[in-house]
């Protein structure tokens, strides 16, 4: 029986975390499918013993890990889950299987070259201890081969699933559009690259529903571009929003727009796919994978080019109706086939 200790030390942390939520949902999945072989040992607080059921074992974890944890030798396979994980096995004989994710703050932050030098550092130090290289994206991987050495370790991609919460008898979402309106959400920060959406309102009668915690100054910013094109009065930063709600204003939008550049996944595309909404994403970092070809992409973020793609997206929408492959492309990214991709490496390693 193949020993593997799975790292799911983030439920200590913040449930609003976006780690603790892939650690939840890769747990569940994992302890849902069969496992042959192999024999898989979660590595989180003793407070969450039991957690994820009973076809799945637990072993402590505690912050001095982080320093020396005895007994690791008796693991055959490590998988480091997060990109910054302190902890790890102490001895040559286990092998690890080390997990990107997001190298965003490289684009978003680049003029904190000390800063960033030394996520690098530390990222390079998991690569060197590494067997096996995943990434949550292609691009992750890319980003890694651009600026650290992978030793010409194996790498592959297995992207995250997405858990979609649907609540469709719930009609009472705190800011109801008076007028047919796009969606996004995010925090709203730079890096969302919301202030580029107002002239996406110019020649119809649209409203803008910006959803996230809203928080960093950065909304000025869209509230100045609003103004500028004259439709601050259909732009709404609404704040933050409950799952019931965000289901709502998927389901009720009419296009749902993400315009980042620079994310670590894109989940939130899959959500509006899954509904069979239109989305038009920049095609920036990993989010041209998350969509594939059932998106609509801004290449340019000038207005006059945003504008373009925008209308002939919803013309080619409203012709084609291609709701079903827009779904399937959503169908893509679930939590049991991530599980299953993992599951196969840990056998293979």
């Amino acid at each position: 029986m193949k020993k593997v200790l799975v790292d799911m030390h983030r439920l200590k942390y913040n449930p609003f975390n976006g780690l603790y939520s892939v650690t939840v949902n890769l747990g569940k999945a994992l302890a849902a499918l069969p496992h042959g072989e192999l024999a898989l040992y979660y590595y989180l607080p003793k407070k969450d013993f039991g957690f994820f059921g009973n076809t799945v074992r637990y072993t402590g974890h505690r912050s001095i890990d982080k320093f020396y944890m005895p007994g690791t030798g008796k693991y055959d396979l490590w998988h480091i889950t997060t990109q910054l994980s302190w902890y790890r096995p102490f001895n040559r004989r286990t092998k690890v299987i080390y997990t990107l994710y997001d190298f965003s703050y490289l684009i978003e932050d680049a003029a904190n070259i000390k800063r960033n030098s030394r996520l690098l550092k530390e990222t390079q130090q998991r690569i060197d201890r590494a067997d096996y290289i995943t990434g949550i994206s292609q691009f992750a991987i890319d980003e890694a081969h651009k600026h650290l050495d992978l030793r010409g370790k194996p790498t592959q991609a297995i992207p995250l699933g997405c858990t979609i919460k649907s609540f469709p008898d719930f009609d009472a979402p705190k800011y109801i559009p008076a007028k047919p309106f796009l969606f996004t959400i995010g925090l709203v920060q730079p890096r969302k690259n919301f202030h580029v959406l107002p002239p996406l309102l110019l020649d119809n009668d649209y409203e803008l529903v910006i959803a996230g915690l809203n928080e960093f100054g950065y909304g000025n910013e869209v509230a100045e571009a609003a103004k500028r094109f004259g439709v601050s009065d259909r732009v709404k930063l609404i704040g933050p929003v409950s799952e019931e709600e965000k289901d709502w204003y998927y389901r009720h939008c009419e296009a749902f727009l993400f315009p980042s550049y620079a994310e670590g996944f894109g989940l939130p595309i899959i959500e509006a796919m899954y509904h069979g909404k239109p989305v038009f994403s920049s095609d920036r970092t990993s989010l041209p994978e998350v969509g594939g070809d059932a998106a609509y992409y801004f290449h340019d973020f000038a207005p006059e080019a945003m504008r373009g793609v925008f209308q002939q997206g919803m013309a080619h929408y409203d012709a084609v109706k291609p709701v079903e492959k827009i779904r399937q492309q959503a169908a893509k990214f679930s939590w049991e086939n991530c599980a299953r991709e993992y599951l196969y490496l840990y056998g293979m390693v």
